[in-house]
């Protein structure tokens, strides 16, 4: 995953994040990373590709009556 390649830069951090969570409770690292922090590691296997996560589709929201 790339910036590119994600919606917006707020989802991306928001997916990294999750990833970070997960590592922080006891997942194993997909990769090889310089740093021991959680979020460091999830930023670089995220950037690496090696994580991927989808967005859910937003259902475009029904018209009110205006009566």
């Amino acid at each position: 995953m790339n910036e590119e390649s994600a919606p917006n830069k707020y989802s991306m951090v928001k997916g990294t994040a999750r990833r970070a969570r997960q590592l922080y409770a006891g997942a194993p690292g997909l990769g090889v990373s310089t740093s021991l922090k959680a979020s460091r590691i999830a930023e670089d296997e995220v950037r690496a590709g090696k994580v991927t996560f989808t967005y859910p589709l937003r259902k475009p929201a029904e018209p009110t009556s205006g009566s």
